[in-house]
């Protein structure tokens, strides 16, 4: 499939005001043909794109078998590449010098753009558009790709004084560009004289460099050759050679390719005793890349390289449609496997919209590539070229919330800056819906779902909308993914993942036609496995090593540790010692101390690492002991340690090995918990002279600066509990020490923060195990490495599932018939959970079965009465835990999320008040009816607001409109008891501003300074403790307040 631009322009000015949400979805009108964009814009063009039924990967290639295998010198393999190239369509032009160089680039240009220049307007165009080009960048190797890339239209100044556009390469038809091969082309203005092998040039630019060794010589001498062409002549004379931006290297047997990126910061290696070897990060050999097919079978031979990688549509596609030059001056040659999943996308795009199944999981699907692949790339330019897809409204870009600033939008727009829109509320995500000039969207899966509940009706919902789930095995469960693709009408759902969920790992719990990520996004559009990446060295390898800590009777074998898995075991202090003695002792060894290396504009020795502990507290144990035998070494012996953790208020589905998700907010910690991290950061604080804390913005910027400290390598050592496992990456991070049980995808997440490529100095990422991980890590490995793998959670027959329904039903009801007053005994509260639970797990498959809405023998109020007592039973639980009492059922598992899927809303409740209006008359003591009573005590989400609505359905009229009753009623009362508030607190100005944007965000963001903001005034002096008890108090209240009210009516 080959992209091409339709024309060059952008999308539309952003127009004032908000879209009426009945008007139909404006479409932003493509700029007129010829007109040139700046480059400085603030947001880049999103060009229109058109699509064919060519594929620039191609699908299953079968590699050819010359019957001629003898040896080949060098230049019996450029005589057969550029015959080869001929057979391929190629002009072989007869240029060996500059000035020829120059003269066909004339020729070339004015046969592309259809003008014959005047000699005085190709002398100036050539020397101020060609050679000299201006620009912010030092590079001027960067300088010309960026030309390439991005500013490919120039201005002509004609003799008589007006413009001419004058295009460098055409990037709307990509077939009107000349492609020439030509060979051994001299010189000998430079450092050195030297003479090239083969190099492509189009439309007269030397865009493509080959160089050849001869049989049986390491590919390694052509990529150092080509450094010293870089380093000696590429500059000389005119300087041309700089535009080239892909490099080729070839022995014949073995062919790769790489980009012509030059780094300003520098990485030198020291190899034994010789001297340093000085070479760019990018152009370090380790970054170079094997061409494959679709399938990730890599095409080594030169024959076939050219076949497929040289194939004219393949190579302008490349040069044109899949190179980034991002903001760091970085060009970036996307690989096969991304742009395989890149064109499969897009494909799936055209052809459902054609075959009409949009708003179907038969629309979208799923790419698998494995962390550390370059999923971001490969997203950035999916939404990219989708959003210039004709029709196609809106890309939305969705990723889970503490992503948002701290890892996608940052990657997003170094990409190229401006190119998405992040909002931090979800009132500016309804902004950026509604500007049709806004055409990509990043935002996080809680606003999007907010967006939805508030906005009923939208216009966006039929609009024509391509969603995309970064990290999707995290994001692709439970009611928000679920309201959002109801809501959305014309949509096309796609996931990325470097862990999916197949049946072998799917949880037994959720919504049963939402375990795997099949299910959820739709086919496997396109695999690129762990296995694949530390083939191609696009990943490194992992060495892992099994310390055991446990001492063992006789005849026991080491590896029944794991059966001891005990808080009482692992938390034992001999066992924390044992582990700390052992980091002490051998990190030099793990993190390669003995090597140095440049990074950045520092010298450093090394590489740093991560501890992942099971709990908080045993991080906090760790961190002590790490301080206790650490304390009589001289300075310059100890290692510097950092911690970070905080709360996780929902682990993820059991089953499948993910990592609980830490929120960014400390305060939900305990208060001994948040003490012990105040005391670390301040430790923190001392070495790195900054003033961190777990206040509202503190601990946040806390998270930033450690993330630079390891990324910098600043910092030896940092202890965590799942903060840093996934998403998280630092090419100077090697080692990862596990004193906790990791499995599936938490332990690949994980494992994969330290196997980044950096340089020659670090081949592995070192994995460090204190617990009997290994069936752990080869299950994880199989599982995450065989691209075969798929998988639907199959279900049993409806009659099945039908029939143990109905039998659990009938036993819940003869041991517990209705009405029920209490259930007294601990032991008939825990049959009874047992039997709920049960029901509401077979209710969840059965609700998949259309057939059960009239099979479904149970009452609704008798159901709703057995979920109030569920409820209830579930609430005293929770008293009994805090009060440290021990909960009635430790052994029980209570289904709250499957009691909240069929949970009762607002709309029910308003609809039963006004069919039982006016039956018991209009005083205040009118009775309420049963079913709303029932309704309310059933609801877990309408059990804090229940008297409100008694209270409403006292008050309300005979004869009035019940909604809109309602909505003056909720809008006196919220109003009412956030005066009160503010007049307790005797909060500030703006007060209650903050407290309807958090109502409108549906929680109360006490990160940054906004809450901070509206606290009274304090004495300057002994206030500390004073203010943050009252900060404590003022939050508690709007939380509550905002819990109270969310949901209910307009705000």
């Amino acid at each position: 499939m080959t992209v091409g631009d339709v024309s060059i322009g952008s999308t539309s000015p952003k127009r004032e005001g908000s879209l009426p949400q009945t008007q139909p979805w404006p479409r932003p009108r493509p700029a007129e043909k010829g007109t040139r964009v700046s480059t400085a814009a603030p947001r880049p063009r999103i060009e229109p794109v058109v699509l064919t039924d060519d594929f620039t990967v191609v699908g299953l290639y079968e590699p050819t078998r010359d019957d001629d295998r003898s040896y080949q010198g060098e230049a019996a393999l450029e005589d057969a590449l550029i015959n080869q190239l001929r057979g391929q369509a190629y002009e072989y032009a007869d240029i060996h010098d500059a000035a020829g160089l120059e003269a066909n680039l004339r020729v070339q240009l004015e046969a592309l753009n259809d003008y014959h220049f005047t000699d005085d307007e190709w002398r100036r165009f050539y020397q101020h558009n060609i050679v000299d080009v201006p620009s912010a960048d030092a590079n001027p190797v960067v300088a010309k790709a960026r030309r390439i890339q991005e500013d490919h239209v120039q201005v002509l100044t004609r003799d008589d004084g007006t413009p001419k556009n004058i295009r460098l390469i055409d990037k709307t038809n990509i077939h009107r560009n000349k492609v020439q091969v030509i060979h051994q082309y001299a010189v000998d203005t430079g450092l050195r004289s030297n003479r090239y092998d083969v190099t492509i040039l189009v439309n007269g630019l030397p865009l493509v460099h080959i160089e050849l060794k001869r049989s049986g010589k390491k590919l390694r001498e052509a990529f150092n050759q080509i450094n010293r062409y870089q380093r000696d002549s590429f500059h000389a004379g005119d300087g041309l050679f700089g535009y080239v931006q892909i490099f080729i290297i070839s022995n014949g047997a073995h062919t790769k390719y790489y980009s012509n990126t030059v780094r300003l910061q520098h990485i030198r290696e020291n190899v034994g005793r010789r001297r340093e070897v000085v070479a760019a990060n990018a152009r370090s050999y380790e970054f170079t890349s094997w061409w494959t097919d679709a399938a990730n079978n890599q095409i080594p031979d030169l024959t076939d390289f050219a076949a497929t990688f040289l194939a004219k549509r393949t190579i302008l596609a490349i040069l044109t449609r899949y190179c980034v030059l991002d903001t760091r001056g970085e060009l970036l040659v996307m690989r096969p496997y991304q742009i395989a999943a890149t064109e499969a996308i897009l494909q799936r795009i055209k052809t459902s919209s054609m075959n009409k199944q949009t708003g179907t999981v038969g629309a979208g699907g799923y790419v698998w590539h494995t962390t550390g692949s370059g999923k971001t790339l490969t997203s950035f330019k999916t939404a990219k070229l989708a959003a210039g897809m004709e029709g196609v409204d809106k890309v939305l870009f969705v990723v889970d919330r503490k992503d948002l600033d701290h890892q996608t939008i940052k990657e997003y727009n170094s990409f190229a800056a401006g190119t998405v829109s992040a909002n931090q509320s979800t009132r500016q995500l309804a902004e950026q819906i509604n500007d049709a000039s806004t055409p990509i969207i990043v935002t996080t899966i809680q606003k999007l779902a907010t967006f939805v509940k508030a906005h009923r009706g939208h216009a966006i919902y039929t609009g024509h909308v391509v969603l995309v789930f970064d990290e999707c095995h995290r994001s692709q469960f439970g009611d928000m993914h679920t309201d959002i693709t109801r809501a959305f009408r014309n949509y096309h759902l796609f996931g990325f993942t470097g862990t999916p969920i197949f049946a072998e790992n799917a949880s037994s719990s959720g919504k049963a036609n939402l375990r795997t990520t099949a299910q959820a996004f739709g086919d496997q559009l396109h695999s690129y496995t762990i296995v694949d990446a530390i083939r191609d060295k696009t990943v490194l390898p992992f060495r892992v090593d099994y310390v055991n800590t446990f001492r063992v009777r006789d005849g026991i074998d080491n590896r029944e540790v794991e059966g001891i898995d005990t808080d009482s075991a692992y938390m034992n202090p001999k066992h924390i010692a044992s582990v700390v003695s052992y980091i002490l002792d051998h990190f030099d060894q793990k993190t390669k101390r003995h090597a140095s290396y440049q990074l950045r504009d520092q010298r450093v020795t090394g590489f740093n690492s991560l501890f992942a502990t099971s709990s908080i507290k045993a991080a906090r144990a760790y961190y002590l002991e790490f301080q206790r035998q650490q304390a009589d070494l001289p300075p310059a012996r100890r290692r510097s340690v950092g911690i970070i953790y905080s709360y996780a208020p929902n682990a993820d589905a059991p089953g499948t090995g993910l990592l609980a998700e830490e929120s960014m907010d400390p305060s939900a910690l305990s208060q001994d918990d948040r003490a012990f991290l105040d005391d670390a950061i301040a430790d923190y604080n001392k070495r790195f002279g900054t003033n961190f804390g777990t206040d509202a913005s503190g601990f946040e910027h806390y998270y930033e600066h450690l993330s630079r400290a390891l990324a910098e390598k600043h910092i030896d050592l940092v202890i965590v509990v799942d903060m840093f496992l996934t998403g998280f990456d630092s090419k100077s991070l090697n080692t990862l020490w596990v004193d906790k049980n990791l499995r599936a995808h938490g332990l690949i997440q994980a494992f994969s923060r330290t196997n980044r490529i950096l340089n020659s100095v670090k081949t592995y990422g070192n994995i460090v195990c204190f617990r009997n991980l290994e069936q752990a890590t080869e299950d994880a490995i199989a599982l995450f490495g065989n691209k075969e793998a798929r998988g639907q959670v199959l279900l049993r027959p409806y009659g099945e599932y039908l029939s143990s329904y109905l039998e659990t039903m009938d036993q819940l009801r003869a041991d517990f018939p209705l009405p029920i007053g209490s259930i007294a005994s601990e032991q008939e509260q825990k049959r009874f959970i047992i039997l709920m639970g049960q029901i509401l797990r077979l209710r969840n498959i059965l609700t998949s079965f259309d057939d059960f809405e009239g099979d479904d023998p149970i009452p609704s109020r008798d159901l709703e009465d057995y979920r109030s007592i569920y409820l209830d039973l579930y609430n005293e639980s929770r008293e009994r835990a805090r009060a440290d009492k021990e909960p009635i059922a430790d052994d029980l598992v209570f289904e709250m999320e499957l009691v909240k899927q069929v949970d009762i809303n607002v709309d029910y409740i308003l609809m039963l008040v006004e069919h039982h209006r006016g039956e018991k008359g209009d005083g205040e003591d009118r009775e309420i009816p049963v079913d709303i009573a029932r309704a309310l005590s059933s609801s877990p989400t309408l059990r804090g607001k229940r008297d409100l609505i008694e209270e409403f359905y006292r008050r309300v009229s005979v004869n009035g409109d019940v909604p809109t009753e309602f909505e003056s009623f909720i809008a006196a009362k919220r109003e009412g008891e956030l005066s009160s508030i503010i007049e307790a607190e005797r909060l500030g100005e703006g007060a209650r501003e903050f407290a309807y944007e958090s109502l409108r965000e549906g929680y109360v963001n006490d990160e940054g300074t906004g809450l901070s903001s509206i606290l009274p005034p304090m004495r300057r002096f002994g206030a500390g403790a004073g203010r943050e008890a009252v900060r404590v108090r003022v939050l508690e209240a709007l939380r509550a307040w905002v819990e109270r009210f969310s949901g209910l009516g307009r705000v």
